[in-house]
């Protein structure tokens, strides 16, 4: 740190026996930041000063001017340095987190630099020692020095400072948490090693050379060793409230890997349903998945993504959950089938998929020609009629998913012209569409939906079909 900003420093200091404030003339700060001042005015003007430099620091960071930033961090810095007051003030998390940031994106800085600035911020600010070494050990896997990073969450780990060990016990749970995850990396990394050679292995005759099968021991020891050391770290930050996906797959990989499918699937149990835990999506789609992988009846597999559907209805697997409850032979469940995947296409990011479409326009076809259950669409439709022609069945929609793909505006216009009739501008558009081979498909549609017009009256509630989108 101290290389960068005497780099991005743009004047020398004041004279060294002057006690006043540096004669730094940077760029754009007001006069009183560097004029000489007397102890009275300084001490007054001190706190004004230091908030107006912070202000040009937060500018120039958000203009991405990091040379800029990194000369006002200086002289925010010296400035706190040289003040003469009897009150000690230690390095604040603003001059942490402010010179992290440009660090990690001033032109002229390295590891070196950065590295060195860490090391200060552990030295000086004790009450913030462990975040500040969590962040170190991001910094470092974010530019792949794995080892390293392992290396400074171990000492982390070790560290102990009276009171401020137990203050910051969270952070040491965390600390111990991602080198649980760098042993799980280590163990994922492992066991590779060891899938790959037995597949080797099973193509040819096995070697019967001493030093390989020592190595494969050594590997597999290796494996086990970090397995352990993972387990427990993973397991007992998981068992805290809170969000903890990363953390949660890793171990039940850990557990499933070693065939304990019972306790991975409590921890996941666990982790979706547990009260104490904030509500998390995910942690439904990990359970559903887990599931899924081990062959659960799909009673259990439905009951999962209704409580997902409850809290993320837009979330991709409303298409399986769709396509679940449209086997079923209850009544119900297909009434929530139709339901689920009108919600989806409330969304934006839903709006062309192919997928939800087809799955819409083959219960509402079902529906239609089995003449039963008209009243489902209904209630449906009534809550969106007043949008969905807008959101969904424009003519310039037509137009747009026609040419970008074919399929999704097929589907889409039998579901319109069920919903809003034959005159509807998306159908008409697309049903005009066409060379001769897609010509027998869109005849196809016409007839469907011409046959079916009444079902449009009866939707509608209207007595005629002059209304148009």
């Amino acid at each position: 740190m101290d290389s960068l900003m005497e780099r991005a420093a743009p004047c020398p200091a004041a004279q060294a026996g002057s006690v006043l404030l540096p004669a730094l003339h940077l760029p754009l700060l007001p006069p009183h930041l560097y004029r000489p001042a007397t102890s009275h005015e300084h001490k007054l003007n001190f706190r004004k000063s230091k908030e107006a430099c912070l202000t040009y620091i937060q500018d120039a960071m958000l203009q991405k001017q990091w040379k800029r930033a990194a000369e006002f961090l200086t002289f925010y810095i010296e400035s706190l340095e040289k003040d003469f007051s009897t009150e000690y003030m230690g390095p604040s998390e603003m001059i942490w987190r402010i010179g992290t940031e440009i660090l990690c994106h001033h032109s002229y800085s390295s590891m070196k630099d950065f590295n060195s600035f860490i090391e200060q911020m552990k030295t000086l600010g004790v009450k913030r020692y462990l975040k500040v070494c969590l962040e170190h050990a991001f910094h470092l896997l974010c530019n792949g020095q794995t080892d390293e990073a392992y290396q400074n969450l171990s000492l982390a780990e070790s560290w102990r400072f009276g009171e401020q060990t137990t203050a910051q016990d969270k952070e040491l749970k965390l600390i111990q948490a991602y080198r649980g995850l760098l042993d799980y990396y280590s163990w994922s990394k492992q066991k590779n090693v060891l899938l790959e050679y037995g597949t080797k292995g099973t193509s040819k005759v096995q070697s019967t050379n001493d030093k390989e099968g020592f190595e494969d021991l050594s590997v597999e020891q290796e494996m086990h060793s970090s397995f352990r050391k993972a387990a427990v770290n993973l397991k007992e930050i998981i068992q805290i409230p809170g969000v903890w996906d990363v953390f949660v797959k890793c171990y039940v990989d850990l557990l499933e890997f070693y065939g304990d499918h019972d306790e991975a699937r409590q921890v996941l149990s666990e982790y979706a349903y547990n009260s104490k835990f904030p509500a998390n999506p995910n942690a439904h789609v990990y359970f559903y998945q887990f599931l899924k992988r081990h062959g659960e009846p799909k009673k259990s597999l439905i009951s999962v993504l209704k409580i997902l559907h409850d809290i993320v209805p837009s979330h991709e697997l409303m298409i399986d959950f769709n396509t679940m409850l449209q086997k079923s032979k209850k009544r119900k469940k297909r009434r929530l089938g139709l339901e689920v995947i009108f919600a989806a296409l409330d969304y934006a990011g839903w709006k062309e998929n192919v997928k939800a479409w087809s799955c819409l326009a083959r219960q509402v076809k079902q529906i239609i020609i089995s003449e039963k259950h008209l009243d489902w669409i209904k209630q449906e439709w009534n809550s969106r009629k007043d949008w969905w022609p807008a959101f969904h069945f424009s003519r310039y929609l037509a137009k747009r998913n026609w040419q970008e793909n074919e399929s999704l505006a097929y589907e889409k216009a039998l579901v319109a012209g069920i919903l809003l009739g034959k005159d509807c501008k998306y159908f008409k558009y697309v049903s005009h569409q066409g060379c001769k081979d897609q010509k027998k498909r869109l005849r196809t549609l016409k007839k469907f939906v011409n046959k079916h017009s009444p079902v449009y009256l009866r939707i509608s509630g209207l007595s005629d079909s002059s209304v148009q989108t």
